[in-house]
């Protein structure tokens, strides 16, 4: 089918990250120190070979909780460097300590970071207008544009619509990654805001994107990278059905990545590629051989190679 008008390459929406980013894993050396020169290679690999606009440093993938605040402050400067002329760095900076995430952020942006991912206040279960004042503290407290974190089976707590609407006037709350995993809300809050939406679930990237959502922010994609971004710009230039066709073929790893805390699967495929990633930092385990055996099985049903 031709169009005598195609649609616009941005669908109108605005995309403050690009269209897609990858929540990076961090790697470390055999004894669980930091590998710096890893990261490095690690990033310039998801930048140059499989086409991330930005990535997410110090994310849930990225193991933040087990990281410390110089380490985190390290890995960006290191990063930055690298490959900071060719991508943006989203540096994850939330806790559930107002004052520790507004330290963070100004460490980040002292680092060099181009963003800010700022999940919602975990476990301690703050009322929507905590939320607010969370948010708008950190906002406050930065010059870099902001991405609030919206994961309830995380954190305890969603981020309400009414609560979204009223962060978005802050001129510095520019995206949410959005791993709510209710479309309808996206919706609405998509069609009352200016807020950039990128998903936070790699499968629900193609319905997100139908309801206004403008990329994604993936763990999968790792090894999906290049080919979710083929989807989203084909969904972006008015082809749905290769859109529909490339979220179909990536559906097994899109979802077969998270039949473990994201991290593990991710560090055990890496590995097995020769790229840089190294173990897991307890409480998290590594990979076993049954579980790298079914992310094979799930590579191959999405027509990617993960040898022997």
């Amino acid at each position: 089918m031709t169009h005598d008008h195609p649609a616009a390459p941005d669908r109108g929406v605005s995309r403050p990250f690009g269209r897609l980013l990858t929540a990076m894993a961090t790697p470390f050396t055999a004894d669980g120190s930091l590998d710096l020169d890893g990261a490095v290679r690690l990033a310039t690999h998801l930048v140059d070979e499989q086409g991330n606009d930005a990535l997410v440093l110090n994310g849930t993938t990225g193991e933040s909780p087990t990281t410390s605040d110089a380490e985190k402050e390290t890995l960006i400067r290191a990063v930055v460097e690298a490959i900071g002329d060719r991508a943006q760095i989203v540096a994850g900076v939330g806790t559930n300590d107002t004052r520790h995430t507004i330290e963070l952020a100004a460490a980040a942006e002292k680092a060099g970071a181009h963003g800010l991912l700022v999940v919602t206040p975990y476990y301690s279960r703050p009322p929507q207008r905590g939320l607010v004042a969370h948010f708008t503290a950190v906002a406050d407290g930065t010059g870099l544009p902001i991405m609030m974190y919206d994961i309830p089976h995380r954190a305890g707590v969603p981020i309400e619509t009414e609560t979204l609407v009223r962060l978005a006037a802050h001129e510095r709350i520019v995206a949410v990654k959005d791993a709510k995993g209710d479309l309808t809300a996206t919706g609405w809050v998509t069609s009352r805001t200016d807020l950039a939406f990128y998903s936070g679930e790699d499968s629900l990237t193609l319905p997100t994107l139908a309801v206004g959502g403008v990329g994604l922010v993936g763990t999968s994609t790792h090894f999906t990278g290049a080919l979710a971004k083929q989807m989203i710009e084909a969904y972006d230039a008015g082809d749905t059905g290769t859109a529909l066709a490339l979220h179909r073929r990536l559906l097994p790893l899109f979802t077969g990545i998270f039949r473990s805390p994201g991290t593990i699967l991710v560090k055990a495929g890496l590995n097995v590629l020769g790229l840089p990633a190294g173990p897991v930092r307890p409480p998290l385990v590594d990979a076993t051989d049954d579980e790298l055996a079914l992310l094979r099985a799930d590579c191959a049903a999405a027509g990617l190679d993960l040898p022997e």
